[in-house]
């Protein structure tokens, strides 16, 4: 199948799909090919037509379903005047022991917004729960539960938990994790291409020696999000023929994101003996902790060193200079999850939704000079 060189590609596919769903063409629960194949008919790479379907999906015009592949869904016009499958009383956040100053922050408000508008259009109550450490929700069988943020080193409890709200026909969603065995429906980002955006930018602007920090106990065991955005990194990387370098992969092991991680990984790769031109911080905390590094270091970002983080927090826009960064867009998460719980999509096995990433483009990373 052919397309016109007018925009990029992955948006010339988006809207390839779109007219042949308006014209009748593919029609609701029609199969789609696979990944592989849908880039040998548009003649272009998997990881371009990894975006361009997660744009689809999150536009609800399409559905992957786990072990079954991915199917046409009704337009975002149609989703507006479909009745509402699951008559829910209210919608839980639910979350645990995770810091109310956390709650604040803008990766979680923006999520939080999210839900907060499906809920009041719908004019259905929403609350953010706490189950703590008794692993307990509300009575409310007639409420849908986003469960989020669940990890701990009792996970093997939670999960027997989890199975049990099943057995209750508990209408749950998970974010960003979910335990395939029990198809449960469930949101995540796309850490694999939000990598590869943050290093081909770099690659772009000619850096060719990117440091990158991530969160972990090793190089053997990166927390799950951040071995995504690693595997993105390392896969741009092939893509230029550039050999993959394991001092230039500093990992950090904290329990949450913070300067202090970013600050201390910027120093571990400024004292190689080919230290890089350019680094992705994994996390715009630990960004704005490796900005602060470079200044104390004399540095100027970025004339003299290139920096770009990940998650797209509010603050980043604040910076000194502005921060590049990869947005996660949290806020899509939310209404995605809500609308899934109202419209009766958790009656479909395991289905599965990815968030695509957005690159913003400020003032922390330019053209090497040479």
């Amino acid at each position: 199948m052919s397309l016109a060189p007018k925009k990029p590609i992955y948006k010339q596919i988006i809207d390839d799909f779109k007219h042949r769903i308006s014209t009748g063409e593919l029609k609701p629960n029609d199969p789609i090919p696979s990944q592989t194949e849908l880039a040998r008919i548009y003649k272009t790479s998997e990881m371009t037509m990894r975006k361009a379907l997660a744009y689809l999906a999150e536009e609800d015009l399409i559905i992957r379903i786990r072990k079954k592949g991915s199917f046409i869904k009704a337009t975002s016009g149609m989703l507006e005047s479909a009745t509402i499958s699951s008559a829910l009383s209210k919608i839980y956040f639910v979350h645990r022991n995770v810091l109310s100053r956390l709650l604040n922050d803008g990766f979680y408000l923006a999520m939080l917004s999210g839900i907060a508008e499906v809920c009041n259009k719908h004019k259905i109550e929403f609350a953010i729960y706490n189950m703590g450490d008794r692993l307990q929700l509300p009575e409310d069988l007639e409420a849908g539960y986003i469960l989020f943020g669940l990890f701990d080193d009792n996970m093997a409890e939670f999960m027997n938990t989890v199975s049990q709200w099943k057995l209750e026909k508990r209408k749950m969603l998970t974010i960003q994790f979910y335990f395939p065995h029990l198809e449960i429906p469930y949101i995540t980002g796309d850490n694999l291409a939000g990598g590869y955006l943050a290093t081909q930018h770099l690659l772009d602007l000619g850096h060719t020696r990117i440091g990158i920090i991530v969160s972990g106990k090793s190089q053997m065991e990166i927390f799950s999000d951040f071995s995504f955005r690693l595997q993105g990194y390392r896969l741009a990387l092939s893509n230029h023929n550039i050999a993959f370098d394991p001092d230039l992969v500093i990992v950090k092991d904290c329990s949450e994101e913070t300067e202090a991680s970013g600050y201390e990984g910027f120093n571990e790769l400024m004292e190689l003996a080919e230290p890089p031109t350019a680094v992705f911080a994994a996390s715009d905390y630990k960004a704005i902790g490796a900005i602060q590094a470079a200044n104390n270091r004399g540095l100027q970002v970025s004339n003299d060193i290139s920096i770009i983080g990940y998650d797209g927090q509010p603050l980043g826009q604040w910076t000194s200079p502005r921060l590049t960064t990869v947005d996660q867009n949290t806020f899509q998460f939310g209404k995605m999850a809500a609308e899934k719980l109202l419209y009766g999509d958790t009656k479909l096995e395991n289905a599965e939704s990815q968030v695509s990433p957005h690159l913003i483009v400020r003032e922390s990373t330019r053209a090497l000079i040479k």
